[in-house]
This record gives structure tokens, sequence and C-alpha cells, in this order.
């Protein structure tokens, strides 16, 4: 029985979108079936026309779908990617978590499986406790937290953060290493959810 995998992230200029991408493939090819949502854009046309390469971006992916509750309530797992920004969650994905009050407290997000990605300009820009700072949400919420850890070789490939994905953005794209440890992320959250949906099932 193949698991539901919701993949919400937020992404300036593509890197993280490209994990993303790569976690939904991770997840697809263990059987689940995924959606992959964006968030909202909160910055200014102004910050946005700065850069060219933002707005190139947020004009590329306008066609994937945004993320909303119903999302989280239909998955049994789910991955979030926030580009790091101070060490911290980026604004626009930290505000899509922060509406999530009303399921929390309705116990809709608990016993989700969970996972997290991110990305900053250089390989100590704040990665790590990006990535914990997501966790934070996921123990609030009462998921199983679902790390990569160091499960299969593509980790050590990646530079072996056994946290989440985190990608060097200052190196242009994401590496052929990086995008394979990300969809081994995507594979183990959709095989342990799928456990976890089958446990469930078995309980009852």
């Amino acid at each position: 029985m193949g698991a539901k995998v919701a993949v919400v992230y937020y992404s300036a200029t593509g890197n993280v979108h490209t994990l993303a991408e790569a976690i939904a493939a991770g997840a697809a090819d263990a059987g689940a079936e995924v959606r992959l949502r964006r968030v909202p854009e909160l910055a200014p046309d102004t910050a946005v026309d700065a850069n060219p390469a933002w707005r190139a971006h947020l004009d590329a992916t306008r066609h994937v779908e945004v993320a909303t509750h119903d999302d989280l309530i239909w998955a049994d797992a789910c991955a979030f990617g926030s580009p790091t920004r101070y060490g911290n969650i980026a604004a626009q994905l930290k505000q899509f978590i922060d509406t999530t009050g009303g399921l929390w407290a309705a116990g809709r997000l608990q016993d989700k499986a969970a996972t997290a990605f991110t990305s900053a300009a250089n390989p100590h820009g704040g990665n790590e406790s990006t990535l914990l700072a997501l966790y934070n949400t996921f123990y609030h919420w009462g998921a199983f937290i679902v790390p990569p850890g160091y499960t299969d070789p593509a980790i050590h490939a990646a530079r072996g953060n056994p946290y989440g994905i985190a990608h060097p953005g200052a190196e242009s794209a994401p590496s052929a290493a990086t995008l394979a440890a990300a969809r081994h992320q995507g594979h183990r959250l959709a095989v342990t959810a799928a456990r976890l949906v089958g446990a469930v099932t078995a309980a009852r």
C-alpha cells in the first residue's frame, strides 16, 4: 500500500525547487502518490525584480500548485523545504506553517511522517539549524521525524548531512550527487510512511 506524500516548499531562485522535485521523485519511486506544492511568494515585486534569477524562477514555476491545508490533511507524510535565512526558515514557508494552528489543535497533523531539506549560499550557512527549526514544528505536531541519517551511500556522496539534504547555493545548481541523496530521502520518507499506514490499518 503506497503512502500519500506532500512535498511543500519555498524557493526563491530555484535550488530548493530542484531539491523538492528530487524528493518527490524519490517518493514516487517508492510507490507513493505525491503532491508537489509551493507556498505563496510574500516579497514585494520591487524585491523580486531586483534579482533577475528570483523573478525568472517565480515566473517559471507559476504552474506549480499552491499549498493548502487540504494537502496536509490528505498526506500521510510531509517533506518541507526552505532556503536558509539567517540560519532559520524563510518567512514564506514559516507563514504557511503558522496558519496550521487549527489543524494542529484538532489533531489533524499528528502521526504523520515528516522530513525537511534546505539550501544556503555556502556549506556552513545555517543549513542544520534551519532543518532543526523545521523539526521543532514537527515535534509540536506529534509527527514522526524521518531524517536521512547515514542510511545510504548517497548521503555521504552529498557531503553527509544526516538531518536532511542541504545544498550550497553558491555552487550553482544542485549536483547529481545531491539530487541522488534527495531522491533517497524522499524514498525513505515514503517507505516509512507506508509502514506507518500499514501498522495503523493492521491495528484496526
